[in-house]
């Protein structure tokens, strides 16, 4: 491996230049230009890794210094490579790396690991003038990730443009990107507003925010509705964090939030719109929006206005509402109503926000924590949304006890398994709660080095029990639920005297009016002597809003739990084929 180029080999930083130039339109084709190499079939464990990186660069007597070692790193892929290098102790005075050697390695090497070295470094020493060999290196596809790191303490906009640039499947988003290398305004205003917007390019808005400049555009033209829109529409999707928001790296600029509140009302009064400014505000209230440095009292302004706009926008909306879409989102934005608008303290800094996404979003039900205003679960994890209130809430999970309980406040979108859940253990002491042990599992596990709060019990309980007794945001369907929910667990016997157990109740994402229960069968389980407790049955019941009274269908399904074993009529959702067949259930899906 050599850091300098000759040996028949030309330095990467010259490749991707000449690919560039030789490319069309001067893009990478969609992920980036490939380079030869095999990648490693596995990373190295992250400390090994990290002490290897440590003696590369500690001070020896071999020529050429770090250079010279660099064979040692050949098992490392270049994005974890990058971090490790990121990560690395600088000895203090001349034995360290220093910004020449960043510099030749990045500009100079040739192998894909002595420039990763050198990218890394750059993030670090680097300054405005190495921004180009940064944007050229990000176009090849392996050293993306590592040279958008380092673009991102130094150029924002190239670092989002290098995503986009190698972004897979990314064929709608050429004209934008062209758009963008013209450097023409009027241009990119153009494509911007005519781009699709279907979930892969709202995936990533906060690098669509960043590349076009946003904020800026929107400044030169306040009174475009169809910029406005396409503006608040990327606000909205890049609140949905993709890891732990820093108050320094933001998904969404604050400046972008102070555009779109200041010409809202340009909008045409349409179901959509009035949706997306109560989205906006929801993420503004206790999303994302909130962990920006706010001078005091500015998010209140902000939210004044987005509340005159969106009361006004309301009214019309509500009259017009037609077709079965149309009239649950009026719905929505009816009980939803002044909610996000208020920006209330709870005690000791502590408030819980029961948060009803839009139905066209699949409706999602959040319980956010803040603490003195900040919501928890995106500073600290980022990788999903916060918990279910039908858990968190109708479980009684965060009511504090002598006795210390581990609660958790998140699991990923993808899967607890995938990238992790957040936890923290609650626990009362004498007249205050504390809540400490932050811990995230799976991706990255461990304790998180975050300090224990406490707040004042008495306080922390009232709190709790009226975001507990609040179900003034729900429709009908999900009161039936959480009926449904707080009477099986009171009643556990409904269940019991049937060998099974309660698993959730709540609503289809899907059919928002329909309840889901289920439940975990194991014969013999609460007469003391379980077959084969270790392969559950899990069934599930679908119960479509039925247009009486929540409390009069909550109390026929619970007459019905009562009366009528229901892996009778419950269809299996869960575990194996062998174990139904045995126990004469038929099971639902084709081998």
């Amino acid at each position: 491996m050599s850091a300098a180029p000759g040996r028949g080999a030309p330095a990467l930083y010259d490749l991707a230049l000449r690919l560039a130039h030789e490319a069309p339109d001067g893009l990478p084709p969609e992920g980036g230009f490939r380079l030869d190499r095999a990648r490693p079939p596995r990373p190295l464990p992250v400390n090994e890794l990290r002490r290897i990186v440590a003696e590369v660069f500690a001070p020896g007597p071999e020529a050429g210094g770090p250079g010279s070692r660099l064979e040692r790193l050949a098992a490392a892929r270049p994005a974890q490579l990058a971090t490790a290098v990121r990560e690395l102790p600088l000895p203090p005075g001349p034995v360290g790396p220093t910004p020449a050697m960043a510099r030749r390695l990045a500009r100079e090497g040739t192998d894909p690991i002595a420039v990763t070295v050198g990218i890394a470094l750059l993030g670090r020493f680097g300054d405005a003038a190495d921004v180009p060999c940064l944007s050229a290196l990000g176009l090849l596809r392996d050293l993306n990730g590592p040279a958008v790191q380092a673009l991102r303490g130094l150029d924002r906009r190239a670092a989002a443009f290098a995503v986009l640039a190698v972004r897979p499947r990314a064929a709608p988003l050429r004209p934008l990107l062209l758009a963008l290398r013209s450097g023409e305004r009027a241009a990119v205003r153009r494509e911007l507003v005519s781009m699709p917007v279907s979930p892969r390019e709202l995936s990533v808005a906060s690098e669509i925010i960043g590349a076009t400049g946003l904020p800026a555009l929107l400044a030169a033209h306040p009174d475009d509705p169809e910029l406005l829109y396409r503006a608040a529409l990327l606000l909205h999707a890049a609140a949905e964090p993709r890891g732990p928001v820093r108050p320094d790296d933001v998904p969404a600029p604050r400046e972008l939030y102070e555009r779109v509140a200041a010409g809202a009302a340009v909008l045409p009064p349409t179901l959509d719109h009035a949706a997306l400014l109560l989205s906006v505000a929801q993420d503004l209230s206790s999303g994302t929006g909130a962990l920006p440095d706010w001078p005091p009292g500015r998010r209140a302004v902000l939210l004044d206005r987005l509340d005159r706009v969106s009361a006004a926008m309301g009214r019309a909306v509500l009259a017009g509402a037609g077709g079965e879409e149309q009239e649950r989102r009026a719905r929505w934005i009816g009980r939803v109503g002044r909610r996000p608008f208020r920006l209330p303290d709870g005690p000791d800094g502590f408030r819980i926000e029961v948060v009803h996404g839009d139905p066209a979003e699949r409706g999602r039900v959040e319980t956010r924590v803040l603490f003195d205003g900040r919501p928890v679960v995106p500073e600290l994890f980022g990788f999903g949304p916060a918990e279910d209130p039908a858990v968190l809430l109708d479980e009684g999970l965060l009511r504090a006890s002598a006795e210390p309980r581990e609660v958790r406040l998140a699991t990923a979108s993808c899967a607890e398994e995938c990238c992790g859940a957040l936890y923290v253990t609650v626990r009362r002491d004498g007249d205050r709660v504390v809540w400490e042990r932050w811990r995230r599992s799976c991706y990255r596990p461990g304790l998180l080095d975050v300090p224990a709060r406490s707040f004042d019990a008495r306080a922390y309980d009232a709190e709790l029990a009226r975001a507990e007794a609040d179900d003034s945001a729900d429709w009908r369907a999900r009161t039936v639920a959480r009926l449904l929910n707080r009477a099986l667990r009171a009643r556990p016997e409904l269940l019991h005297r049937w060998d099974a157990d309660l698993g959730r109740v709540g609503t289809c994402p899907d059919e928002p009016d329909t309840v889901d229960l289920t439940f975990w069968y194991v014969p013999g389980r609460h007469s003391g002597t379980p077959d084969r407790p270790d392969r559950p049955l899990a069934f599930r019941w679908l119960l479509p809003e039925d247009g009486f009274p929540p409390e009069a269908q909550a109390a026929a399904a619970l007459h019905r739990l009562a009366t009528e074993r229901p892996t009778s009529w419950a269809r299996i959702c869960a575990g194996s084929r062998e174990r139904a067949e045995e126990l004469g259930f038929t099971w639902p899906w084709p081998e």
